[in-house]
């Protein structure tokens, strides 16, 4: 009885990520890239309606996943969906979490490898809507400070930047070592830090398993866990060791039972 559960299971596993996967690639491709095409050359301000078509992919992605694992919740802090005009900066244990960010904010940027750049089509609305290069991923590398000029009235206009400080996903859920490039793009923009908990992202789409996990029974969840306010001038460089320390303190106090569950 339980190899036959097993090889259910296994079967709605590979059936239900398909279902994604082609979602994922052909509504991207015959929904969604006529629109950014029409955004491209009609919109009146092209960044700002690029980075809302990606917002509503992502959401109907997410909708979708919702409606084939019944079982899965996804539940966001009202206070993080009116989150604007700030560097935000959490945890990081699945692919999937830069697209559920992109879900919750219609105004974002981030930073993106920069292979990602070279897809055909792709990396074209990448570049279009904002998005910032990394070459190896580390978000203070230069091709992520040349193209942050703009970023000041960006902010100021209500957008979000989303950065994951760690760089790279995290394998056991623990917190790595930190970038510096989240921290002094807030500081130079006078911006704040907010700090996000992602959690169970991991139990969906798992690190080195192509297949999403079915099962369900629990809820992604993000949280704000606090917020950190610009260095003074003049103090930067000496408060910059301080500002990650808090970012850690933060996620580690607020991620507690779950770093211990997956440790």
């Amino acid at each position: 009885m339980a190899a036959l559960q097993n090889v259910l299971r296994l079967a709605c596993d590979v059936f239900v990520t398909l279902l994604l996967w082609l979602y994922f690639i052909f509504g991207y491709l015959f929904f969604y890239s006529p629109l950014f095409i029409r955004a491209y050359f009609f919109s009146g301000n092209r960044e700002k309606a690029l980075q809302g078509l990606l917002h509503r992919y992502c959401r109907s992605f997410f909708s979708i996943v919702r409606l084939l694992i019944p079982r899965l919740s996804i539940q966001v802090q009202p206070d993080v969906r009116t989150l604007h005009s700030a560097v935000v900066v959490c945890n990081h244990v699945s692919y999937l979490d830069p697209l559920l960010l992109i879900a919750i904010f219609r105004n974002q940027k981030t930073i993106v490898k920069s292979t990602f750049f070279k897809v055909p089509i792709f990396g074209w609305i990448l570049k279009a809507s904002g998005y910032i290069p990394s070459s190896g991923g580390s978000p203070d590398s230069k091709p992520v400070l040349d193209r942050i000029e703009n970023m000041g009235a960006y902010l100021s206009s209500g957008g979000i930047l989303f950065i994951f400080p760690e760089g790279t996903r995290s394998r056991d859920g623990k917190i790595g070592r930190f970038h510096t490039g989240a921290f002094k793009i807030a500081n130079r923009f006078n911006v704040p830090l907010r700090v996000l908990a992602i959690r169970n992202t991991q139990h969906l789409f798992r690190p080195g398993r192509f297949l999403f996990h079915t099962d369900g029974g629990y809820a992604i969840q993000v949280e704000l866990l606090g917020s950190i306010e610009p260095a003074v001038p003049g103090q930067r460089l000496a408060s910059l060791q301080t500002q990650m320390q808090q970012v850690r303190s933060l996620l580690e106090n607020g991620l507690g039972a779950d770093l211990k569950n997956d440790g």
